[in-house]
C-alpha cells in the first residue's frame, strides 16, 4: 500500500488508518466537521489578509464564492457588490 502521508512514517500511518476504521460513525463525522472548520476559517482569514477594508458581509459573500463557486454563489445570494453592506470588488 502507498503511503497517503508522506511526512509520516508508513507504521504510523498504519495506526492512524486502523484507528479511523475503528472509531464510531459520529466520531468520523465530529471529524469531518471540525475540519470543514477549519478551512471555513483558514478561508476567511485568507480573504481578510486579501481584503482587508471589506466588511463581514463582504467577506462571506467572498467565501460564498469559494465555497459554492462564484455562479451559485450569485444565485443565492446576489451579485458581489450589491449584496447587504458588500463593497465593490
Amino acid at each position: 500500500m502507498s503511503t497517503l502521508f508522506p511526512d509520516t512514517t508508513p507504521e504510523v500511518e498504519r495506526v492512524l488508518i486502523e484507528l479511523l476504521r475503528r472509531a464510531p460513525a459520529w466520531r468520523k463525522l465530529e471529524l469531518v466537521a471540525q475540519m470543514n472548520d477549519t478551512v471555513r476559517m483558514l478561508a476567511l482569514s485568507g480573504l481578510r489578509t486579501r481584503h482587508p477594508q471589506a466588511s463581514e458581509a463582504e467577506l462571506r459573500r467572498r467565501l460564498a464564492d469559494i465555497l459554492l463557486g462564484p455562479e451559485l454563489a450569485e444565485k443565492a445570494y446576489g451579485r458581489l457588490g450589491t449584496s447587504e453592506g458588500c463593497g465593490d470588488q
